[in-house]
């Protein structure tokens, strides 16, 4: 590793720190704390309080950097960017050659550490608009679901699932003939908060509200634990974001989903 006062270090994203410095929209700017119900320090980094916290016993890792086991989910915690020892501390859980997950921050690579991928992305928080309800065509999912889980996210695409992703939370679908032709559950759960993800809809079935009917059924269940709810969203799916924001989500803030290689 290269000594910590040695110049080579770039940006994991290209012309980041200039999009920053640009002015957005009214309605781009993040809500307020208050309206988020409670202390969203932790939704800075949720991977790690997610990591420390509710999935601590999914965890492997070190006292820096902490990650899910491969088939549940690529989100990796760093509990410090600016830390000296971070980028060994990444070498110790990955190796020399593997690719590492990064959101939520957008740090500068040593020398030998290569980005792989960047996507923008939002963060949205549940205001007080959401009217989270349970849905009564929604089915509990679990392991014996998991093929069908896989075959729905694999078809429609809403973000990386894995064969154990389930694992992590609660999850609803719906079936029709046998079929699963809908889903929506949990993932990270920072302190207080619970990120509803994998929300997925076949498209022989979409334009019916089965999504916003799924989120809020996921919703409610958060809510009914005292936990508020969360979501993460690709920046250029604008039309998820829309729908979102109709049930009573709000932008919190932008940010980058991305990966490095390991020298």
């Amino acid at each position: 590793m290269m000594a910590q006062d040695e110049p080579a270090a770039r940006s994991l994203h290209v012309g980041a720190r200039e999009a920053e410095d640009q002015d957005v929209d009214a309605r781009d700017r993040p809500v307020p704390s208050a309206d988020a119900h409670g202390d969203d320090a932790v939704l800075d980094n949720p991977a790690w309080s997610s990591l420390t916290g509710h999935h601590a016993d999914l965890a492997i890792g070190n006292e820096l950097v902490r990650r899910f086991p491969e088939d549940v989910s690529p989100f990796v915690g760093i509990r410090d960017w600016d830390h000296p020892d971070v980028w060994d501390a990444i070498l110790e859980v990955f190796g020399h050659g593997a690719s590492v997950g990064v959101s939520h921050a957008d740090p500068l690579l040593p020398e030998g550490w290569t980005p792989v991928f960047s996507i923008p992305g939002v963060q949205l928080v549940q205001t007080d608009a959401v009217r989270a309800q349970p849905d009564q065509e929604a089915i509990e999912l679990g392991a014996a679901d998991a093929e069908d889980m896989l075959a729905l996210t694999e078809r429609s695409r809403p973000g990386p699932f894995l064969p154990r992703t389930h694992v992590l939370g609660r999850y609803v679908g719906i079936r029709r003939a046998g079929r699963l032709i809908a889903m929506a559950g949990e993932r990270l759960h920072p302190a207080g908060w619970t990120e509803i993800s994998a929300v997925a809809v076949d498209e022989d079935h979409r334009r019916q509200g089965l999504a916003s009917r799924l989120v809020l059924d996921v919703a409610f269940g958060i809510q009914q634990r005292g936990d508020h709810a969360l979501l993460h969203a690709s920046a250029t799916n604008t039309s998820a974001i829309a729908g979102y924001e109709k049930l009573g989500f709000a932008l919190r803030r932008r940010l980058t989903f991305g990966a490095v290689r390991t020298p």
